[in-house]
């Protein structure tokens, strides 16, 4: 960390956003301006819309992920939490991976937190759901379902391989229905390779409150999307929470029951709770209250950009807000970039506003729905072109033109050679075999050691006694 005099731009979170801006400021800055440091508790930027296939084993999952360091060679990187903020001051405190907390000054503030999952007080979900926010998520999951797939395989208790092959997604938006779709597709290509399972053992059940699956592309894509999971044998239940999940036994409020390993909860996200601490205003749901510059209400040295900000949408009209999506936050953050330049020179802002150009969705390889928006036209598409305008427009979306090259790569490669069906399940306790061989010798040496000197003891006792 540098203690020169220069102004510091502080960029807290290393996100979409955050990367983002962080490399716009570079761009635009002169030599020796400012210096630039962005905080984040992982050394990495993950690319969220490419989670789903890497849960299903498309994509790599080193080729999700962005190093920082290596895309913000300009910038000082510090793996840690920014815990407060203390305006008066312009002093933010971190918290490093390791060893005490400091005080960080800055002069300009770029606020990019993201979002976490949100949840509810539901019985049970905290200690079996399984979120899909990060790469690890992904990876974990990928892994837990193969797992699940091993053990309905090997074992001949038919209530242990009924309650392995029954997954539970919660959630029916972007993350939920792509994840489901993608994870059925990789679970039907698996079970190939198992002489006793087949895809009608297993039973998929997606759940949500709302009335239909995937908003984002509108209802009639909705509609196809759901009676296209339901052609593939998925259970979709509208208009439905879950009420508890404790030991895997999921109840539902349309009163069904079922018990399973595996609950994937994606029902929505919120900001991120660390804002709260920041003594920023804050919007009803808890987003950075933003003014269309991306300037935080109230100040002219901080903005805030992506899903943890409140940003009036001016090209939908008034009352709109930006949703909280890709689409946007690559925008935003490049308006952001350019505005903390502006503010550090004194020039005028820029207000951010971006027409919606439609979205796009993955249900497995080849599946899709798309909707596309040129104008006042609206191009809705599904299937296999809908798919390839998924994979080409996250493709080239991908930040750096190295993590786009991998991940094309990889798309390439599926197309010659069969999907992964291996489960690394270890990977999550990677010491426990090493334990297991090591234990008992370190525990047999330990207790020598403790007979020999017990033996020493009385020896030396016996000899004073003489």
């Amino acid at each position: 960390m540098s203690t020169t005099e220069r102004p510091r731009i502080l960029v807290v979170g290393g996100g979409y956003v955050g990367l983002y801006a962080a490399r716009r400021i570079l761009k635009k800055m002169r030599y020796g301006e400012a210096t630039v440091t962005v905080v984040d508790p992982r050394s990495y930027m993950t690319y969220q819309p490419f989670l789903p296939e890497a849960a299903a084993g498309s994509i790599s999952p080193r080729h999700v992920v962005v190093p920082l360091r290596r895309v913000l060679p300009k910038a000082e990187v510090l793996t840690g939490r920014v815990t407060t903020i203390d305006q008066d001051r312009k002093v933010a405190t971190v918290s490093p991976l390791v060893g005490e907390a400091y005080e960080l000054p800055f002069d300009y503030l770029v606020v990019a937190l993201g979002a976490v999952s949100r949840t509810f007080p539901i019985p049970g979900l905290a200690e079996n759901g399984i979120g899909m926010k990060g790469v690890e998520e992904a990876i974990g999951l990928r892994n837990h379902v193969l797992e699940q797939l091993d053990k309905a395989d090997s074992t001949q208790d038919e209530d242990v391989r009924r309650r392995a092959l029954t997954f539970v997604f919660v959630g029916g938006g972007f993350a939920g229905a792509e994840t489901i779709g993608e994870v059925e597709d990789m679970a039907r290509d698996a079970a190939g390779y198992y002489p006793n399972v087949k895809r009608e053992d297993m039973r998929f059940v997606l759940v949500d409150v709302a009335d239909k699956i995937l908003p984002e592309v509108g209802p009639k894509l909705g509609e196809w999307g759901k009676e296209h999971l339901q052609d593939r044998g998925v259970e979709v239940y509208l208009k439905t929470s879950m009420e508890s999940c404790i030991d895997g036994h999921v109840v539902l409020s349309n009163g069904l029951e079922v018990d399973s390993n595996t609950i994937v909860w994606t029902a929505g996200v919120k900001p991120n709770p660390a804002l709260k601490r920041f003594g920023l205003p804050l919007g009803p749901r808890g987003h950075v209250d933003t003014r269309p510059s991306l300037q935080v209400q109230g100040t002219d040295y901080i903005w805030a950009a992506g899903d943890n900000a409140q940003i009036p949408d001016l090209a939908a009209g008034e009352g709109a807000w930006c949703p909280p999506n890709a689409q946007h936050a690559l925008r935003q953050a490049k308006v952001l970039g350019d505005n903390v330049i502006s503010g550090m020179r004194g020039f005028p802002q820029s207000d951010y506003k971006h027409a919606n150009k439609g979205a796009v969705a993955g249900l497995g390889l080849h599946k899709g729905v798309a909707m596309v928006v040129l104008g006042k036209l609206r191009i809705r598409l599904r299937g296999r072109l809908a798919w390839y305008m998924h994979r080409g427009y996250h493709g080239l979306a991908v930040p750096t033109w190295n993590r786009k090259i991998r991940v094309f790569a990889d798309w390439t490669l599926g197309m010659f050679l069969k999907r992964e069906v291996v489960s690394l399940g270890a990977m999550e306790k990677p010491r426990e075999e090493f334990y297991e061989a090591a234990a008992p010798v370190t525990a047999a040496a330990s207790a020598a050691r403790t007979e020999s000197a017990v033996k020493a003891e009385a020896t030396k006792e016996k000899a004073n006694a003489g």
